[in-house]
């Protein structure tokens, strides 16, 4: 069974996760357990979710407008104690990190575009980094 999908393809969180994300090489969308999953090609890993959720005495809260990172341990460590950071359901065990994003028009974006960045460093093939590294 199919899950349903949990966004709106028009939340202006959304879009603009969408540009930062796809703007990295070989950057693609899909949609995975009703959420924006984006991933390199052709390795095929996930750098960045959009949406995620926390079980809470056994019930799911959804955080809509989130992203999840996969970030080395120093930064993972370092955001824990940050009030926008939860820790996801599922995937938070194998060291993902979610976060809460600012409001579109509130500016504070260049941070969001680092965590992604760095998940992107993380799970990208070596060459794509290196192209990355290449643009400047």
């Amino acid at each position: 069974m199919a899950h349903p999908q949990m966004f709106e393809d028009d939340d202006p969180a959304l879009v603009r996760v969408r540009e930062l994300a796809l703007a990295l090489p070989a950057a693609a969308m899909k949609v995975s357990h009703g959420r924006p999953a984006f991933w390199t090609q052709p390795r095929g890993k996930v750098f960045a979710y959009y949406g995620g959720s926390v079980k809470v005495d056994g019930e799911y809260v959804q955080h809509e407008q989130s992203i999840m990172v996969l970030l080395e341990t120093d930064e993972h460590d370092a955001l824990l104690d940050d009030p926008r950071v939860f820790v996801p359901a599922y995937i938070g065990g194998s060291g993902w990190l979610g976060i809460d994003l600012p409001d579109v028009a509130a500016g504070g974006w260049d941070e969001v575009a680092e965590l992604i960045d760095a998940s992107y460093r993380r799970t990208a093939a070596t060459k794509l980094v290196a192209e990355l590294d290449d643009r400047g």
